[in-house]
């Protein structure tokens, strides 16, 4: 009963926003924004809301590690599902992160248009490296304009049972090449669960999205800093979810 409440609560939240960017956005490009900041900001906070009073489903965000982040910063991160989207923009208050994603994701409702209209990077899935690595420079060169912080997912590609898949550095080395700011590395932990309509429905129940901020880094000034950064990234990551998988089930410690 609770599960079908709770879908159609998401298709109240969601739809009529969606059909609304469907329609607006090879229309008028200030129309567009509009639209994404409100499901950014407004429908991903309802969406939050109802998964904690019908599912008892927790956005657990340490705010301790947000105290410490420079104004401007990449962020480092694991990927478990397309939920960790919503959740960084929720963590970072949804209007300033900005994503490297894979343009496969322009094919999802909504995501994908939401994505090209905030002006997020979509990187080519096909093609050559060096198209892939433009991108990212013309990204860059569009954050450090309006003040913004990238996030970055160095495993390239969602983690479908949870564990912690090889990093690689191409695109955050560009990135750091494009910008010359700090790295802040966050580890998330919940998203391999519900990364697919059975698993949202099986293990939403009590269930919990974690994000934290583990360290900041100053921007790296070569290439060795770049790998140092990279390796113990990995590792801080792997620490902090060893850490939450061996809490009680039902804890609300982040």
């Amino acid at each position: 009963m609770f599960s079908l409440i709770t879908l159609l609560c998401f298709c109240g939240i969601l739809l009529p926003p969606t059909l609304l960017l469907c329609l607006v956005y090879p229309l008028n490009r200030r129309a567009a924004i509009a639209v994404s900041n409100y499901i950014t900001c407004i429908c991903a906070r309802k969406v939050f809301a109802v998964l904690k009073m019908y599912r008892q489903f927790n956005f657990l965000g340490d705010k301790e590690g947000l105290k410490n982040l420079p104004d401007q910063f990449i962020v480092i991160s694991n990927h478990q599902s397309l939920f960790d989207i919503v959740v960084y923009l929720k963590y970072f208050g949804g209007l300033k992160a900005r994503f490297v994603a894979k343009d496969n994701l322009a094919k999802v409702p909504m995501v994908g248009k939401m994505l090209k209209s905030q002006q997020h990077c979509m990187i080519p899935r096909k093609g050559s490296p060096s198209v892939a690595m433009k991108s990212i420079d013309r990204f860059g060169v569009s954050i450090m304009g309006k003040r913004q912080y990238p996030v970055i997912f160095p495993e390239g590609t969602r983690s479908k049972d949870g564990n912690l898949n090889q990093f690689y550095s191409a695109g955050f080395r560009r990135l750091v090449a494009a910008t010359k700011l700090p790295v802040a590395v966050c580890a998330l932990d919940g998203g391999w669960k519900i990364s697919n309509l059975d698993s949202i429905m099986k293990n939403l129940r009590r269930g919990a999205y974690r994000v934290k901020v583990l360290k900041v880094y100053d921007a790296p000034k070569d290439k060795e800093e770049e790998k140092k950064i990279l390796e113990e990234s990995r590792d801080l990551i792997q620490n902090q979810l060893d850490a939450w998988r061996k809490l009680p089930e039902n804890s609300l410690e982040v």
